[in-house]
């Protein structure tokens, strides 16, 4: 009676702490806040999604596959869902059915890069385990019997782990194009850990050594490193490095400006909110951070100028807030309409940032409609304001790109040798391989084929450079 008891507090509390806790590698103490969530709102899809990845991290196959097939139950295409069965199989080793799981993921989810990756990553597995295709062959002997499923998977899986350590050692190299200052920006807190593990690799009688259950040292060592530098790509690629210098900037002067002229529970509120709004929606959980920044709006908008002084600035960046959530969840014709209120007000009040926070987000709604040049021109717009290198290089390939789907292969070329550029000034070896393969594409539009043949050779040394598989074979 006491475990089904309602707990004290909201379900948008509950999921933003599980959230954050989850983010920081607390699984155990997530899972406690994800479940007392469903206890406040039963059957809620986002949240059994959330609570199966953390089971998944704890180990615990058997309900993370529950609450994955429980987020399905209504609607069979949620993309989370799908993602979280699909990871859920891939690690009890069922290489076969998870391989179903992503490509029905991607055929919904095209644009969801999580599945094409999935899909890559479970091929290797199980050409890892039995070999090409070319090399099975079945012989009829008289003594064939069978094995248990679970027996071959772990069997498998354990062949598989073997060879990603043999392959981690023997590939494993400080990443070049990256400088130790970005490194550190994208890692944060991780970067001295890192540091720290790359430090023990000089100790060479330690990396000899042994644990009690008989693990290298040198193998766990090798195995932290590759998690922080494949953590490391992950953030740069869901957000650049100049959104997150972008939003720091924009943070401080919203509401640590004016500090003094606000009373201090309306500055922690505000703070407060504008954390939980972001929370749930880095941690996949679009409709309740729409429903939060809804809710701040509605306080936000009976409070006086006194009380808030930058009052305008702070709706704009509501309205920012509910179009980023709402695109999301795939509502694009809300998402524009939020975006476009960040626009105007905005510019009846001179912030320039705002301005071209708002231009950047218009951009990508028309793009991901497949208005393309509408989106081109409100990306064109945005050019002068922007500010950073990174920034150019993202800005100019999207435009290049949307040129390409219209084409217009002379203007996606000009484009695309202005993100390379940009890149190279960067120094973002990640970005200089986008750019190039822009180039190359529109290269061959231009039936410009032997131009087109170098630029894709450029390319390829890029996507080693960064140890990018997925872009090797797609350029190769």
């Amino acid at each position: 009676a006491v475990a089904d008891a309602v707990p004290a507090g909201t379900f948008p509390g509950f999921m933003t702490e599980g959230t954050l806790l989850c983010l920081r590698g607390q699984h155990g103490k997530a899972l406690a806040c994800f479940s007392n969530a469903l206890k406040l709102r039963a059957g809620d899809r986002h949240c059994l999604a959330a609570r199966s990845k953390c089971y998944l991290r704890l180990g615990d196959t058997e309900n993370a596959l529950k609450d994955a097939e429980a987020s399905l139950q209504k609607d069979k295409t949620f993309s989370k869902g799908l993602y979280q069965k699909a990871e859920t199989l891939y690690t009890m080793g069922d290489f076969e059915f998870a391989l179903v799981f992503y490509h029905r993921g991607y055929r919904l989810h095209p644009e969801l890069q999580q599945f094409l990756l999935g899909i890559e990553k479970c091929q290797e597995a199980i050409i890892n385990c039995i070999g090409s295709p070319s090399s099975v062959k079945l012989e009829l002997k008289e003594d064939l019997c069978f094995v248990s499923r679970q027996a071959e998977s772990k069997k498998a899986n354990q062949k598989l782990q073997t060879q990603l350590t043999k392959d981690q050692k023997r590939t494993k190299k400080q990443q070049p194009g990256r400088n130790p200052k970005t490194e550190r920006e994208l890692l944060g807190e991780l970067y001295a850990d890192k540091a720290y593990l790359e430090q023990l690799l000089q100790d060479e009688d330690l990396m000899e050594s042994s644990t009690k259950e008989g693990t290298k040292v040198a193998d766990l060592v090798w195995s932290g490193i590759s998690y922080l530098d494949a953590r490391s790509e992950f953030w740069q690629q869901q957000k650049p490095l100049y959104a997150r210098m972008r939003e720091r900037k924009l943070r401080q002067q919203r509401w640590i400006r004016d500090k003094k002229r606000k009373p201090a529970e309306v500055g922690r509120y505000i703070v407060k909110s504008m954390e939980d709004i972001d929370m749930l929606l880095t941690g996949d959980c679009p409709e309740e951070s729409c429903k939060k920044a809804e809710q701040v709006l509605k306080t936000i908008q009976g409070w006086s100028e006194e009380d808030v002084p930058n009052k305008n600035e702070l709706i704009g960046n509501l309205h920012s807030c509910m179009g980023n959530a709402q695109l999301a969840m795939g509502q694009l014709e809300a998402a524009l309409q939020s975006h476009r209120k960040d626009l105007e007000l905005a510019r009846q009040n001179d912030l320039p940032d705002a301005v071209s926070r708002a231009l950047d987000n218009i951009g990508r709604v028309y793009a991901r409609t497949g208005k393309f040049q509408e989106a081109i021109d409100t990306w064109e717009e945005k050019i002068p304001m922007v500010k950073s290198s990174l920034e150019k290089t993202w800005l100019f390939h999207e435009i290049g790109r949307c040129y390409l789907e219209l084409n217009k292969a002379k203007e996606a070329k000009d484009y695309g040798e202005k993100s390379l550029q940009s890149a190279n000034e960067g120094g973002d070896a990640e970005w200089q391989l986008h750019a190039t393969v822009l180039v190359a594409q529109a290269q061959v539009k231009l039936k410009n084929y032997r131009p087109a043949i170098k630029s894709f050779e450029k390319a390829l040394e890029k996507a080693k450079l960064v140890h990018n598989e997925a872009a090797q074979k797609a350029i190769v």
